[in-house]
């Protein structure tokens, strides 16, 4: 399969003159932001935001909203210009974070990477912790919100018991309500969903 490259160009661009996106639905609690911050001063710019260039020539960001808010306006960031109509901007918006989001983790090479990173902010320090204490995912982690700069979100584990659940497409509801009461009859715990 021959895939389209939709870049076309690498471009520094002033942070003042990115436009956010305005159908951007993520949102940035202050923990996100104070790591952000944290890893930025540390390590500095090291991903290209991705932007599409509108007919006027303006800049309209698909991701890396919250990099560009946290940087002052004249400094000048890494842009990945892409090819995009409207409606692929739209689409990539709405997928990028959560195929991101589906990524699974390997326990044991993400405790071999811990023992090595090491971090003089705090922020980014409070995060590598939840990591390592087992947080499991990234949306638990930018849920955490924290009221200020000196505050450090705390983890809360909540063990969530094994499940083991089938879905059976029936042919209509009538099939539906019989093996329905069929299975609830045999002892099963059903719902009833109708997609």
């Amino acid at each position: 399969m021959s895939l389209r490259n939709r870049v076309i160009e690498l471009r520094r661009v002033p942070a003042a003159e990115l436009r956010a996106n305005p159908r951007n639905w993520r949102t940035h609690p202050p923990g996100q932001r104070s790591a952000l911050q944290g890893i930025l001063s540390e390590i500095g710019f090291a991903g290209a935001l991705i932007a599409r260039e509108l007919e006027h020539g303006a800049l309209e960001l698909v991701d890396g909203h919250l990099r560009a808010e946290t940087a002052a306006p004249d400094d000048v960031l890494p842009v990945l210009v892409l090819d995009l109509n409207e409606s692929e901007a739209d689409t990539l918006l709405a997928v990028l974070d959560p195929i991101a989001g589906m990524a699974t983790r390997d326990d044991d090479l993400l405790a071999a990477l811990l023992e090595r990173v090491e971090t003089e902010d705090r922020q980014v320090q409070a995060l590598l912790d939840q990591i390592r204490q087992g947080e499991s995912s990234i949306a638990g982690l930018q849920s955490q919100g924290q009221t200020s700069s000196d505050s450090v979100p705390s983890l809360r584990i909540v063990p969530v018991p094994e499940s083991f659940q089938l879905l059976v497409d029936c042919r209509d509801e009538d099939d539906q309500r019989e093996l329905d009461a069929r299975l609830t009859e045999e002892g099963y715990k059903c719902r009833v969903l109708t997609l």
